[in-house]
């Protein structure tokens, strides 16, 4: 997956495949954790105006026109087959410094732990399982091949314990180390997060081996807030 620190996009430049006009560029996705723009969010000029979430490994490394076009080295049907941007996927705007605007851009659900705020851990998780290997190919992640949204519901063993609302990502080796629960789910107001290791399918939502009483006495982890 391409990844650029430093390339600008003119936010409402028109996005060209390699034959015709696709749409206008309406967003810029961040991803917070490596501080860097891995998606453009293309809406479509069709009458349905859907936003595309288009990977920016497509995108030409120079454009060709004027500077504010944006060209993408792919066909108008396989644009079409780009995922669909939904708002609720993100956060809003992006930490740190930008040559967007806020309102520009959008955020993947991804955080990483403070120093010293500790992994939860469960009982004796082996540690092949408390780390998995991350890709961000849509949605919010892609863990052991399966992809997980925001929003995605958390199951336990015991019935439903909530939502996902991101996930926690290794400051290092950027590999996923847990699961976040969506706030309206937080217990005595402490961050709830899941070791991957827990996680047994992701099939239909997230499914645990664990209780709802082992989720609630898991221990709190502080997360890196960015500036």
């Amino acid at each position: 997956m391409a990844r650029d620190r430093t390339r600008h996009f003119t936010i409402g430049s028109p996005v060209w495949c390699g034959d015709g006009a696709c749409g206008q560029l309406w967003r810029v996705v961040i991803e917070p954790v490596e501080r860097v723009l891995t998606h453009l969010i293309v809406q479509s000029d069709h009458r349905d105006r859907a936003c595309r979430l288009v990977p920016l490994d497509v995108v030409e490394s120079s454009a060709r026109g004027t500077p504010d076009e944006i060209v993408l080295h792919c066909s108008l049907a396989e644009f079409e087959t780009f995922e669909l941007a939904q708002e609720t996927q993100f956060l809003a705007g992006a930490s740190g410094h930008w040559t967007y605007r806020q309102e520009q851009m959008l955020t993947w659900p991804h955080y990483r732990l403070a120093p010293g705020g500790g992994p939860a851990v469960v009982g004796t998780l082996t540690s092949t399982r408390d780390r998995a290997p991350f890709g961000d190919i849509g949605g919010i992640g892609n863990i052991r091949g399966i992809q997980v949204r925001r929003g995605d519901r958390v199951q336990a063993t015991d019935g439903s314990i909530g939502r996902v609302q991101g996930l926690v990502v290794d400051r290092v080796d950027h590999r996923v180390t847990h699961v976040l629960l969506d706030e309206s789910h937080l217990w005595d107001l402490k961050r709830t997060a899941i070791p991957i290791g827990a996680v047994v399918d992701m099939k239909d939502g997230v499914r645990l081996d664990l209780t709802t009483a082992q989720v609630r006495s898991l221990p709190p982890v502080e997360l890196d807030v960015q500036d």
